[in-house]
């Protein structure tokens, strides 16, 4: 297999998931700033152009964050990442399903259509005048999290899962580009100090 990678919190996601598998395999970084990914060579494995992208053994290429993650679990004879039963693993998918569509998309598309508006001006649709409000979107939702954590340990309770991978890598990008965790969401504050400084999360 072949990890197409790149910076930003996407990739990461999935870096931290190898890493807590125990995982390495071939990489091949494609430069997103410059575009890199926009051009005939990498559109030909991802016509998506997004990263990060993984090409199987046979060369099929998966793209998106989650079906990686759990193919990689798969691959590796299940993980508790994921789950190691149903119940387990339909909690995981409920919950990175709430964390992807309320916090991640409003955050990153604020920072998209703000911030990030340089960048991705002349590669994709931003709605600038939308900016404050889908950060604002992502925050409700963090507030409502942390007033669901209570005393759990992780999000799944008291397993470690690829929602937490998935928030934490997010709520970082979210605080390196002018949207820091709010101190009055305790709990998630608290969640945070347990997670990061997991080794996984220097992948």
């Amino acid at each position: 297999m072949k990890f197409f990678n790149s910076v930003g919190p996407n990739p990461r996601v999935v870096r931290v998931f190898m890493s807590e598998l125990g995982l390495t395999m071939d990489q091949d970084t494609v430069d997103i700033m410059a575009g890199e990914n926009r051009q005939p060579a990498y559109q030909a494995v991802n016509p998506g152009a997004q990263l990060p992208a993984l090409m199987l053994d046979d060369g099929a290429v998966v793209s998106e964050i989650t079906a990686i993650c759990e193919y990689l679990a798969e691959h590796a004879g299940g993980s508790s990442l994921i789950g190691d039963t149903m119940q387990e693993r339909v909690e995981t998918r409920m919950w990175v399903r709430r964390i992807d569509l309320g916090i991640v998309e409003p955050l990153a598309n604020g920072f998209r259509s703000s911030e990030g508006a340089p960048m991705f001006k002349d590669r994709m649709r931003i709605i600038p005048h939308a900016a404050d409000d889908l950060k604002a979107l992502a925050q409700d939702k963090i507030q409502w999290l942390d007033g669901l954590m209570g005393d759990k340990t992780y999000i799944c309770g008291d397993r470690f899962s690829l929602a937490d991978i998935m928030l934490c890598v997010f709520l970082e990008f979210g605080a390196s580009v002018g949207q820091p965790i709010d101190p009055n969401n305790a709990n998630i504050v608290a969640w945070h100090n347990r997670v990061k400084d997991r080794a996984s999360f220097a992948a």
